[in-house]
C-alpha cells in the first residue's frame, strides 16, 4: 500500500484546492487537495510539508490529523492511502510552485463539496464535514 499526505488547507471558511495539470496520469485538471507520495522512512507530517513546500511554497505550522482514506477507484486490491492534516496556519504564501497544478483556489466548504470535477468523489462529503469542525474559521 501506498500512504499519501494531504493538506486541508483552510482559512476564514474556505478551503484551498489546486486544480491537477491537465497530463497528469491520474485525475488529470480535478480540483484536489494539496499533498503526495510519503518516502521511505519518512513521517506523514515530515511528507506533508515537504510536498506542501515543493508544490505551493508554504511550511504549515501545527498540522491536525483529520482522517484516512482509501482510492479504491485506482487499484480496489491495494488502494494508496491518503492521510488528511487540518492546515490553519503555515509561513509563506501559497502559489503554484511546479508543474503538478495549473490553478490554486479557494473555496467556502459547501462550494468545494459541490464542484462537479473533483479528483475523488469522496470529497464531496469530507468537504462538507469541515464546516462541522470549527476549523479554518
Amino acid at each position: 500500500m501506498t500512504d499519501y499526505a494531504c493538506a486541508l488547507i483552510l482559512k476564514e471558511g474556505r478551503l484551498l484546492l489546486g486544480r491537477r495539470a491537465p497530463y497528469r496520469k491520474t485525475y488529470p485538471s480535478k480540483w484536489d487537495v494539496v499533498g503526495g507520495k510519503v518516502e521511505a522512512g519518512e513521517s506523514f507530517e515530515a511528507a506533508l510539508t515537504r510536498e506542501l513546500g515543493e508544490e505551493i511554497g508554504i511550511t504549515p505550522l501545527r498540522p491536525q490529523f483529520f482522517e484516512s482514506l482509501a482510492d479504491r477507484h485506482l487499484d480496489p486490491a491495494a488502494p494508496p492511502l491518503y492521510h488528511y492534516y487540518l492546515v490553519e496556519d503555515w509561513q509563506g504564501t501559497p502559489a503554484i510552485c511546479n508543474h503538478e497544478h495549473s490553478d490554486l483556489q479557494w473555496f467556502p466548504f459547501a462550494e468545494a463539496a459541490a464542484l462537479p470535477d473533483l479528483a475523488l468523489p469522496e470529497y464531496a462529503d469530507l468537504f462538507s464535514r469541515l464546516s462541522f469542525t470549527g476549523a479554518g474559521a
